[in-house]
């Protein structure tokens, strides 16, 4: 176990009690590695929505399959242009006419055309399209002028799309309704995908009620699990959902063990802190491997990372990575989004992408301390002019969930900057497609 923590403290700027939130990536990042070959599976395409692929797809077929026309016109052989000339006339005749699934039967001779529609197979003899709406047609006679005409256009060649034996999507992918219907274009039925990551999840608090339940004085409903929950459907991992855990340590310790052994990550909400009742890091020690407990990050200062173990001892057993997140409703969000997001695409063998951010113009002034990470809640909207301008929702407190609600953005205010003047730039996290 000394040996990861020895890990982690090999990156820059490591400090377990406030690390950087560029620094608490990377560790996390280096721990969530994807699981191994045996974890794949082969789902229909109907079932493949939103899965990572576990191996390259190879076309198995040239796309398009044949040469085919890009439009409605007249196809014939190019050789007419050279021969009519620049700006010259050319004057064919119709041999027949082209569906999609209906080819030509014939083949066209020099002074011959046929008349095709879009997605047809272009005709033997052929190898130009032109426009319908450049054509004057006198019943079986066609006219038309030889300028801005090239040889070969309005032509799609075989395998130009994609060519029989080129990879048509890479492992890594995360399957979109897009790709299915390329993966139908080709003919596949069913493809290879890495099983779903299992994350199991609870909520810690004496003063946690479900939803349904009456809340006597000085109790709060649960949010946290139906945000967890909400967040984890979006990502298309299998949800274990622990319910509410009490605030004493046998309960948290059961429902760690627990979740350890169902699960290949456990998220948990809650007693993280240094309250007396806290006892989430502690058993970290004693069950497994702390890699840091705070970052310099508002909201989700208090935020536990490591790896558990099922066994009696750190080893033992089962193993899971392990976030223990804030309590604070905003802040389960921020820390979920920006550390636990892109581990659990790791793990699932996915090809992680950098977060897209978008530079804006902040239209109200913003506090900000220099030394940590913010990410305020705010609304941004475009201009007649195309430019980005955000404000904030308000009062940024981590209890505040109206204010990510309210958001369509978060306010992302990087480690060493101080205070905001209105009108400086600053970068925003738009929620819109955020998994």
């Amino acid at each position: 176990m000394n040996s990861s923590r020895h890990f982690s403290s090999c990156v820059a700027e490591y400090d377990p009690n406030a690390l950087p939130v560029s620094a608490a990536q990377e560790i996390v990042r280096q721990w969530a590695l994807p699981r191994g070959r045996a974890e794949v599976e082969r789902v229909r395409l109907f079932d493949a929505l939103d899965r990572v692929l576990a191996e390259d797809v190879v076309s198995p077929i040239n796309v398009p399959s044949h040469d085919n026309s890009a439009m409605d016109g007249y196809a014939f052989d190019g050789v007419a242009l050279e021969e009519a000339g620049r700006e010259g006339q050319v004057e064919l005749k119709v041999a027949g006419k082209a569906l999609a699934g209906q080819p030509f039967a014939g083949v066209a001779l020099s002074a011959q055309c046929v008349r095709i529609m879009t997605g047809a197979l272009i005709p033997p003899g052929c190898d130009t399209i032109v426009p319908q709406e450049l054509v004057q047609r006198t019943g079986d006679t066609i006219t038309f002028g030889t300028a801005g005409i090239r040889r070969g256009v309005n032509r799609r060649l075989a395998g130009e799309d994609l060519a029989q034996g080129q990879p048509a999507l890479r492992a890594g992918r995360i399957v979109r309704a897009s790709d299915i219907g390329l993966l139908a274009s080709l003919g596949i039925a069913e493809i290879a995908v890495r099983r779903r990551l299992r994350v199991a999840f609870f909520s810690t608090g004496d003063e946690l009620r479900a939803v349904g339940e009456a809340l006597p004085p000085g109790s709060i409903y649960d949010s946290n699990r139906y945000t967890l929950y909400a967040t984890l459907r979006r990502m298309n991992v299998e949800p274990v959902d622990l319910g509410i855990v009490r605030d004493d340590r046998a309960s948290l310790e059961q429902a760690l063990r627990r979740a350890t052994r169902e699960a290949d990550v456990v998220i948990s909400s809650g007693g993280v802190s240094v309250g007396d009742a806290d006892f989430t890091r502690d058993l970290m020690n004693t069950l497994g491997d702390v890699a840091f407990w705070k970052i310099a990050m508002r909201p989700g200062r208090p935020l536990a990372f490591g790896r558990l173990w099922s066994g009696a001892r750190p080893g033992d057993g089962e193993s899971a990575l392990f976030f223990g997140l804030p309590g604070n409703p905003v802040a389960v969000m921020a820390t979920f989004y920006f550390i636990v997001r892109e581990a659990l695409l790791a793990m699932s063998g996915a090809t992680a992408h950098a977060l897209p951010l978008i530079s804006a113009t902040s239209t109200n002034p913003l506090s900000k301390r220099a030394g940590r990470t913010e990410f305020q809640r705010g609304i941004a909207q475009r201009d007649n002019a195309g430019r980005w301008h955000v404000v904030t929702t308000g009062p940024q407190g981590s209890g505040v969930l109206s204010s990510m609600s309210e958001a369509n953005c978060f306010i992302v205010l990087r480690h060493e900057a101080g205070n905001i003047d209105a009108g400086d730039s600053v970068d925003i996290l738009p929620f819109d497609g955020l998994i």
